[in-house]
């Protein structure tokens, strides 16, 4: 190989290796199974087997938070929310009374799924841009992991 070939396979190597990871950000590591960007969930919707935990992670440098849908969960399941209020009045009064349950930029929030069904959710600040996710709980899943559910959109 003449040195020209060899310095020029090193510049594509160096390119190579500045690109790598280039998709999330130099301080995100991917490990998250919802990213939530300026203005939506990315995905907005994932699919889990029961027992199955769900990290969102807030890629954006805008607050937000994961609130549940009182009537848009099965009958059977808890409330949740950023914040860990009891109730979606709760979370809607916490957050315009002071940003409570607020997730700020790389903070996450995790919840564990074991009712089979569609969880539906929204980010407060945002549900008027169409910021709504959901979680389908399905015994037909596949478990994170065994295929793509990262998201890497920021």
């Amino acid at each position: 190989m003449d040195r020209r070939a060899f310095l020029g396979s090193l510049g594509g190597v160096a390119v190579a290796t500045t690109l790598a990871g280039c998709g999330q950000g130099s301080a995100d590591s991917g490990d998250y199974d919802v990213g939530m960007t300026t203005r939506k969930f990315t995905p907005a919707q994932v699919e889990v087997p029961p027992g199955t935990t769900v990290r969102w992670k807030n890629t954006s440098s805008h607050a937000h938070t994961v609130t549940a849908y009182e009537d848009g969960i099965p009958d059977d399941a808890e409330f949740w929310a950023t914040g860990e209020f009891d109730s979606q009045a709760a979370a809607e009064e916490g957050w315009l009374g002071g940003n409570e349950g607020a997730l700020y930029e790389g903070e996450t929030y995790e919840r564990t799924f074991e009712t089979v069904g569609t969880h539906s959710y929204f980010c407060i600040p945002h549900e008027a841009s169409g910021m709504v996710g959901t979680v389908l709980v399905s015994e037909d899943a596949t478990a994170p992991g065994s295929e793509t559910s990262t998201s890497t959109d920021a």
